[in-house]
């Protein structure tokens, strides 16, 4: 039997191409297409700054340019040679950015530092956006703002080891005309401030070693998701006159501390410009924030209900009074052991105290039902079966009683997830690629670290998206 053959038009050529070329896509990018919007995303004064009329049509579109950015972060292509060969060899990615060409590195950087502030409210527009996804996630640890700093590591010359290994030699030279020099702790003299490329890349002590970087701030909420961003350059510093500049002293970690402190109050103040309906109830950091300033700042100007900062020593211990030890416990009069603290006494026409029962005190049930103390001591100190109560005013000290007893145990399980921030501010540096970054230049350096945001946030997004939270915090995963 004679087979038949059927004629194909151009058109049914060109959709069976397209069908073909739609069905072997890549399963991660009919993902992002499916559930990133991103004209949702990009506010609309980024497109009207980036579209506005500069003579001539711009070859590359601006959700090109944050697709493929996006995918430099997420796949951890650490150079911009790295994203664009693959762009060239992979039909699949450049489909998805919408390049009909594959730009060159410098349209990459140029972006970076000609739209450095949009990118920034980029990031700011997916906080708003994931704000209420955190509090579905766990409205306990959302509500928990945990703060600390970092440096990022620039590439200079003074960040080579071969250029500490030269200053440890003319160290140890010296050494040998001055014999009371120990090169050991004097070779941090010959260590220039700053790196000779870059004036903005400082020396600092930073993970337990000297570095050139450029220092930022990280506010995470209790689940380790980012909630701002701040890097500490001329124009933060501009904006903020009021702030102390870092004075050198002979100690690296006082000289840490010093930046940690003075930071706090005006990276708050910018957060809660951003996000003026966004409220905490806890904040929590390392002892590195520890001051007066900072407690009475928190506490009474910003609104937090407590403040977990432990004590820091070489900030000096407040005088004890008669009675507490230095944590402002109250100690019993008889052999000087620490009351137990019952949280907050709420009382009407009260100002808010915090109650502390005798140590000897226990729960009994009375036969009418409840419960309440009975205290045990042999030799009571008060004529009350209760035992005796000693109530501190929160105002007395807010150091000591930073809304919170230091000895209740809640306050050193609430501190232990300090450690999100930490783990979160490793996902941007070194899961999302911007530690090990060839530049020293502060608007790129500005750019990649809220672009690193920017992932974080959508991994969130997606994550939430595809009905599995445990992905939030998992960049790789959510892409395996």
């Amino acid at each position: 039997m004679r087979k038949k053959y059927q004629q194909m038009s151009l058109l049914d050529t060109y959709k069976s191409v397209e069908e073909r070329l739609e069905n072997n896509k890549a399963e991660l990018f009919v993902l992002l297409d499916e559930h990133l919007d991103w004209e949702e995303i990009i506010p609309a004064r980024f497109y009207s700054a980036f579209y506005r009329r500069l003579g001539r049509r711009r070859s590359y579109g601006l959700e090109s340019f944050l697709r493929a950015l996006f995918l430099q972060r997420i796949f951890h292509y650490v150079e911009d040679s790295q994203l664009l060969n693959t762009l060239r060899f992979s039909y699949e990615m450049r489909d998805y950015c919408g390049f009909e060409k594959v730009p060159d590195a410098s349209k990459l950087t140029r972006f970076k530092q000609d739209f450095c502030e949009y990118i920034r409210d980029v990031f700011e527009c997916l906080v708003d956006m994931t704000e209420p996804i955190c509090r579905e996630m766990d409205k306990a640890l959302a509500d928990m703002l945990v703060f600390d700093t970092t440096g990022i590591e620039s590439y200079v010359t003074e960040n080579n080891p071969k250029f500490a290994q030269t200053k440890a030699r003319q160290a140890a030279a010296y050494a040998k005309i001055d014999p009371t020099f120990d090169p050991d702790i004097g070779r941090t003299a010959f260590m220039p401030k700053y790196a000779a490329s870059n004036s903005a890349v400082k020396q600092q002590y930073i993970n337990g070693h000297f570095c050139y970087a450029q220092k930022a701030a990280v506010a995470a909420n209790g689940l380790g998701i980012v909630r701002h961003l701040e890097l500490f350059d001329d124009d933060f510093k501009a904006a903020h006159p009021e702030m102390q500049i870092e004075k050198r002293t002979n100690h690296p970690d006082v000289d840490k501390e010093i930046g940690d402190s003075t930071s706090l109050k005006p990276v708050l103040l910018d957060f809660k410009k951003a996000h003026p309906t966004f409220h905490y109830s806890v904040f929590s950091a390392d002892s590195a924030f520890d001051s007066y300033d900072s407690f009475s700042f928190l506490l009474n100007s910003y609104g937090f209900q407590k403040a977990i900062v432990p004590l820091n020593p070489r900030r000096g211990l407040p005088a004890a009074d008669v009675g507490f030890n230095e944590n402002g416990t109250p100690l019993c009069p008889a052999d000087g052991t620490p009351f137990k603290p019952c949280g907050h006494a709420n009382e009407k026409h009260r100002s808010p105290r915090l109650k502390f029962i005798c140590p000897k005190s226990k729960i009994v049930k009375p036969p009418a039902g409840g419960r309440t103390y009975r205290c045990q001591c042999e030799t009571p100190c008060s004529s009350s079966k209760y035992g005796r109560c000693v109530y501190v005013p929160l105002n007395k000290n807010l150091r000591l009683y930073p809304g919170i007893s230091r000895d209740d145990p809640s306050f050193a399980l609430i501190y232990n997830r300090r450690t999100c921030v930490e783990r979160s501010i490793n996902s941007l540096k070194d899961t999302l690629g911007i530690s090990n970054r060839k530049t020293s230049n502060v608007l790129t350096t500005k750019a990649d670290l809220f672009l690193a945001g920017i992932v974080q946030l959508l991994c969130v997004l997606l994550a939430y998206k595809l009905h599995d939270m445990r992905l939030a915090r998992r960049p790789r995963k959510l892409i395996a």
